[in-house]
């Protein structure tokens, strides 16, 4: 099943706001491996260039932590 995407917007804006929306409603919980690049890029029928830019932004925003060889994890949260 791939997601609708609105191709007038940005596709990684959306992309990342649907990985964004599964930490949040526990999907992924915390300590859990997000979707690879490659994983991105066949769910969304996206370039792994937008696949890339996704996790680089979740992880700036401080959603995902990287290690390499392993993968993207989602991180621990401070309660606000």
């Amino acid at each position: 099943m791939t997601p609708e995407l609105d191709r007038t917007r940005p596709v990684w804006r959306q992309v990342a706001a649907a990985v964004t929306e599964r930490i949040a409603d526990g999907t992924y919980p915390v300590g859990a491996r997000v979707p690879s690049v490659v994983e991105l890029s066949a769910e969304f029928g996206i370039a792994a260039s937008t696949a890339q830019k996704v996790l680089a932004h979740l992880k700036a925003e401080g959603l995902v932590r990287a290690e390499v060889g392993l993968g993207s994890f989602v991180t621990e949260r401070p309660e606000a």
